[in-house]
Parts: structure tokens; sequence; C-alpha cells
């Protein structure tokens, strides 16, 4: 992210001092002086920006929080242990790397990505145990990470909160597209990484000894991970079957459903809650003020990319080249911004978040918009991918990935092609 920022900022700046060497001195600011305007704007309105998604950020952890309390990472993730275990055959179902897994997925579900991101790591100390070559990435462990890059999503929390802030009539509506196109990625991420595996074998040579250190007591979620316990596999067949049925409601009903979303979520997990003996209100403010937190601390990263946007579109790079790209791709639902979404979301999460919140503020553009919403969708619906495996290979000290970076970025592709698809049947029109 320090070359993309830096170049960023040094092309603007070469772009406008070359318009600046041309401007002629008529009425008007020069493009410098235009271009050091919108730097400030833009560093004033990230502030904003943030400041305005406390409310729906506090809300949202609130609800999450009751739940949370009420054991529903816990179902979830014994819903999914039978259905884990198919995919990853060499890993004992009883192994701690199991338990870590389901609840690495399970938070991710949710939305709950600083809960995933803890078992994520624990889930690659335990494989590396399991691991007879290290410093090379398993089968199990490139299967663990393109899935966790391509997640199934319930509920994007972040990006209904800047939907929300950016003035959106229905912030919740790319709950359906987001479900769809994750539910399409993370199917083509398991069989990338089935397929692809083949040719990029393990080593034939002697194990080399050595690897990441043993996961120590100090871990989060350790008690948690081993007393996770599995329910009957029919269980988690039902409610795959379950989760797939709400793919064709999302496509011929997913205009009506999107109202009902977010009151459902806020009825139902309060409920849920309640009948789990949680104290709900107390739980919804523990949650809650973890809001305000979260919303400074993602003012230095929104401040250093929309001022960086800010400088490209108005030294004139940006529509030069989003330009001619859109005209190539508008035909089949891409306009431009959304193939610059796609890259910077496979290479920085807060750039590519701090982008959305640009577009989502430019009159231009707008919430609500066809654009809008597919910008929306990919944002909630992939991951950081080389984030994620520098982080959870880093952990175990994996330089050999074979084909999880391949299949991680084919689920990518996916994703966004199917969030084409869906925005585009949902909102087409707009």
């Amino acid at each position: 992210m320090n070359g993309i920022f830096l170049g960023i900022v040094l092309v603007a700046f070469a772009a406008a001092a070359v318009r600046q060497a041309g401007w002629s001195g008529v009425a008007g600011a020069s493009p410098m002086e235009t271009l050091g305007k919108a730097m400030v704007e833009a560093a004033s309105g990230s502030v904003t920006l943030a400041l305005g998604m406390v409310g729906v950020i506090a809300l949202f952890l609130g609800v999450m929080k009751v739940a949370e309390k009420g054991g529903l990472l816990v179902v979830i993730a014994r819903t999914v242990r039978p259905l884990m275990v198919k995919l990853f055959p060499g890993v004992p179902g009883g192994h701690p790397a199991m338990g870590a897994m389901v609840l690495n997925i399970s938070a991710n579900v949710l939305g709950l990505g600083n809960a995933a991101t803890p078992f994520g790591i624990r889930a690659m100390l335990e494989l590396d145990k399991l691991n007879p070559h290290k410093g090379t990435a398993s089968d199990a462990m490139a299967m663990f990470l393109v899935i966790n890059t391509a997640s199934v999503t319930l509920l994007p929390t972040g990006v209904i909160a800047l939907r929300a802030a950016a003035g959106s009539q229905d912030p919740a509506g790319i709950v359906s597209t987001t479900l769809f196109a994750t539910i399409v990625s993370t199917a083509v991420a398991i069989v990338a990484a089935t397929g692809l595996r083949r040719f990029w074998p393990l080593p034939s040579a002697a194990p080399i000894s050595g690897g990441s250190a043993p996961a120590t007591a100090e871990e989060p979620g350790e008690e948690l991970v081993d007393s996770v316990r599995g329910y009957p596999a029919w269980v988690g067949w039902m409610a795959l079957g379950l989760v797939a049925a709400i793919v064709p409601l999302t496509i011929f009903y997913g205009q009506a459903i999107g109202p009902w979303i977010m009151p459902t979520i806020m009825a139902g997990m309060l409920l849920f809650g309640w009948l789990r003996g949680v104290p709900v209100y107390e739980a919804f403010i523990e949650g809650a003020k973890e809001g305000f937190e979260i919303a400074v601390r993602i003012i230095p990263y929104l401040v250093a990319i929309l001022v960086a946007i800010a400088m490209l579109r108005e030294s004139g790079v940006m529509g030069a080249v989003i330009g001619p790209l859109g005209q190539l791709t508008a035909p089949f639902g891409v306009p431009g911004e959304a193939l610059t979404m796609g890259i910077l979301r496979s290479l920085s999460g807060s750039g590519a978040f701090a982008y959305l919140a640009s577009a989502l503020q430019d009159p231009a553009i707008g919430p609500d918009s066809y654009t809008g919403y597919l910008l929306s969708t990919i944002q909630g619906s992939t991951e950081t991918t080389f984030y994620v495996l520098a982080v959870y290979f880093g952990a175990v000290q994996v330089k050999k990935v074979r084909h999880a970076l391949a299949a991680g970025l084919i689920a990518d592709v996916a994703s966004i092609a199917s969030a084409v698809v869906i925005c585009w049947i949902l909102f087409g029109g707009r």
C-alpha cells in the first residue's frame, strides 16, 4: 500500500504540474490551486464521513454483541463443522485446527472481522503442526485461506454503515447481492483450490525441520476452539440447503426483501439473545460503545486515501484512465469505477473502503445508483487476498504458497463477476 499511495500522489502532482505549466492565467483557479483545495476538502470530508458512520456502526456492533453473548457464533460453528470435515479430509475432526477454522469462518459469516482474524491465525498455527513440509503451504492451508478470502457473508456491516452515512435510502439493500456473490465465489474458491493443487505438488524431498512456534495458551479463543463440537451432519446439510434456497429469492424478490432486512436483524438478534438468557440492553450498550472507537480508528485511512483519490481526480488522471476503460466495459455492466474497485480490493482493504466512500459521496454516482450498489457489493463480497495471505501464512512462516494465491485471485474474479450479474438483474435500470 505504501507504493500505491505514493504513486497516486506523485502521478497526480506530475499531471497537475504539466497542466500548470500550460496554464494561460485566465480567470479561475489554476490547476495547482484546484489540486490544493481538493486535498483540504477531502481531508475535512473524511472526518465528517467517519463521524457520520458512528451511529450505524454502534447499532450493528451492539446487535452483534447480543448475538455473540448468546452463543450464535458457536451455533454456526457447530452447524458447519460436519461440512468442514468433508472439505478437509486430512484434518482430524477432533483436532484444534478444525475448531479454529469453523469459528473463523463463522465469524466471517456474521461480519465479525475482529474475531475472525485471531481464530484464523490460530487455525494456521494448528494446521502447521499437521504439515510435514514446513515453509510450504499444505493442501489444507491453501483450502482454508481461499475459503477465508471468499467467505459467505450474511451481514456486511461496514458497507451498510458507509451507505447509510452517504444518505442511501436502502443501506441494507446489498445484503442479498453480497450473499449471492459470496456463495458463488466460495464455491469457485473450493473448486479452484481442489483443481489447482495438482499443478503445485508438494515437495517430494524430506520434510524441512523447523517452522512456526507452537500455539500457546495466550492465543485468543483457545477454550472456545477446544469446546466446539459439531451437530449431526444432517443439520449442516439442511442449513446449507436453506442458504442455497435464499439465492433465487434474492434474485426474484430482492427489492421486496430489502426493506425487511435491517428491522428483522435487529428484532431477531435481540430475541435470540433474550431467549439465551442474555441481558440484551446491557450487552447492546457494551457493543455499541465500540462504534466511536472504530470510527476514530479509520479516520487516518480515510484521510490518506480520500486525499490521494481527490488529487487523482482533480489532476485529470482519473478521467483519462477510467473514461476509456469505462467505454470498453460499460456494455457488459462494468463501469470503470468497478474495475478500479476490484483491483484495489485485492490489494488494500482500507484503500478499497476509502475508495468506496469517495464514490458513494460523489453526486455523479451516489449510493443508490447501479454503480453505487455494484461497488458496495464488491466491497462486501471480496476480501483483501494479498493481506490475508501475508498475515496468515506469515504467522507460520510459509514462503511457498503453492496454488493458494492463484485460487484466491480466481475467487476474487468470480466474486466481481457474480456481483455484476446480480446487481444488473436487481438494479440495472438505475
